[in-house]
């Protein structure tokens, strides 16, 4: 992959110049066409964590409102809207581009029940019962910390969220420092380097 492919996914309009890729996304209840994107996450493939996550059978609610943070392209949200057709999922990110090719690529895939939004623009009454989450390890500790906080603190009572993170970028001690925040945390899986964390409302 040409590293300038992912290069600053997390600004909120990336400069870099557009050449748009389509890929195949095959999972084993569903498969899409998912466009993507140079200064996107994740430029021509799933990311092995996001792979992951989409792959583990994980509790999903069926109804209601359900969230990608840091939806990149879209693969996380796309599948949790064919998952659960019947519930409203919110693609949420910064990057203007990621945005662009998540309403496109529900458009591509017929899909209706997905709302895209920057973060700022999902109504605060909204609560979720559902989080699935590849969040931006890379915009530094202390931002991602302040944005999981953010997000986590607007689940549904009952409510679950998963979160993927690479064990070289600090999985575990997030682990630990969301159980310090009142955040009940388990380990769910373990894979290639990666960490699947369930996280619950928080108790405090």
């Amino acid at each position: 992959m040409d590293p300038v492919d992912d290069a600053h996914y997390f600004d909120d309009d990336p400069t870099v110049a557009s050449a748009p890729v389509v890929i195949d996304v095959m999972l084993p209840d569903t498969a899409f066409l998912m466009e993507t994107d140079r200064g996107v996450f994740s430029r021509g493939h799933v990311d092995s964590g996001t792979n992951l996550l989409l792959r583990a059978d994980l509790p999903l609610a069926s109804t209601g409102h359900l969230l990608d943070l840091g939806a990149g392209a879209g693969p996380i949200a796309l599948a949790m809207a064919r998952r659960s057709p019947h519930a409203t999922v919110w693609a949420v990110d910064v990057n203007s581009r990621a945005r662009e090719l998540c309403l496109r690529n529900a458009r591509r895939n017929g899909i209706t029940n997905m709302q895209v939004a920057a973060p700022g623009d999902v109504p605060p009454e909204i609560r979720f019962a559902t989080i699935w989450s590849n969040p931006p390890v890379r915009i530094g500790k202390p931002a991602m910390r302040a944005l999981l906080l953010e997000w986590l603190a607007r689940l549904d009572e009952g409510g679950t969220a998963c979160l993927v993170v690479q064990k070289h970028l600090g999985a575990d001690s997030l682990q630990r420092w969301l159980q310090l925040e009142g955040f009940p945390t388990q380990r769910t899986a373990s894979k290639a380097g990666f960490r699947l964390l369930a996280v619950a409302p928080c108790t405090l």
